[in-house]
């Protein structure tokens, strides 16, 4: 499903595992933006990675970093909720660092979306003047299609686990799904 925003780009909404949901801005002359919000992507990488690298002992988070490509302090800011929500722990000490918590076939990727996503906005949604009728409309609208989105979006994730990343079984439909 394609919405013109403005002439300037185009907004796709795309209810696919491999996307999650993410509204992509496409520019007029065939550039994507880039989504801001990598922590899903960088949970699901650090839980397969603790998985499937580790046997058994921690990872620093400079390890995970290294293995992320992004800051040490950005990969503890998203093991915070995965921790708050049992799917690692942190071992203190010279020798500690993260290990799951749990076995990586346990673990949905929806789960991981929630623990990540909670109640935040996945269309990025905006508060429009309070005044305008058209903007409460548009508000209450949006705000009833972005709950669907995220639901949609966790009904697919809940098909596949870490695990499922581990070993490489996650695959998009082979036909697009269309209404």
């Amino acid at each position: 499903m394609a919405i013109v925003i403005s002439p300037q780009f185009v907004v796709i909404m795309i209810a696919d595992l491999l996307t999650v949901a993410t509204t992509v801005a496409i520019w007029q002359d065939g550039r994507m933006a880039r989504s801001t919000n990598t922590q899903f992507a960088v949970a699901v990488h650090v839980l397969t990675y603790l998985a499937g690298v580790t046997e058994g002992r921690p990872a620093s988070s400079e390890e995970l970093s290294e293995s992320t490509n992004v800051n040490p302090v950005y990969v503890r800011r998203v093991l915070g909720p995965l921790r708050d929500g049992g799917l690692v722990r942190s071992r203190p000490g010279v020798h500690g660092g993260w290990e799951l918590a749990t076995d990586a076939r346990d673990v949905t990727l929806a789960r991981i979306w929630r623990l990540l996503q909670g109640d935040d906005p996945v269309l990025g949604l905006h508060g429009p003047d309070p005044a305008c009728a058209i903007g409460r409309g548009v508000q209450k609208s949006l705000t009833a299609l972005d709950r669907a989105v995220a639901d949609a979006v966790a009904t697919e994730l809940e098909r596949f686990t870490v695990h499922d990343v581990l070993v490489g079984g996650v695959t998009a439909p082979a036909t697009p799904r269309h209404r």
